[in-house]
């Protein structure tokens, strides 16, 4: 399991480097412990974020209130949490 994908609280937790702004939303591989995900949002009034948690659950095929943002609001690092999802099924559907 790499760092960036965990089993917590029952849940799996996924470790994202969000970078808004970009041309379109797209996930760029691995940024350290994390992993990166281009946004086509602005990083303004939540709109990043709102794009993050909508582009996860379109990948993973779950409903949006299946992923929470638990933490780094205002921060580039993240810490999601996914339900209804294995980490193995998170891994194959995220890192194609």
């Amino acid at each position: 399991m790499g760092d960036w994908l965990r089993q917590l609280d029952g849940r799996v937790g996924l470790y994202v480097h969000a970078q808004p702004g970009a041309k379109r939303s797209e996930v760029a591989g691995l940024h350290g412990d994390a992993l990166k995900i281009r946004l086509a949002a602005p990083a303004t009034e939540g709109r990043a974020n709102a794009a993050l948690l909508a582009f996860v659950a379109e990948r993973l095929g779950l409903p949006r209130g299946s992923v929470e943002l638990r933490s780094g609001q205002t921060s580039r690092q993240k810490l999601l949490l996914v339900s209804g999802a294995s980490v193995d099924e998170v891994r194959r559907l995220l890192v194609q």
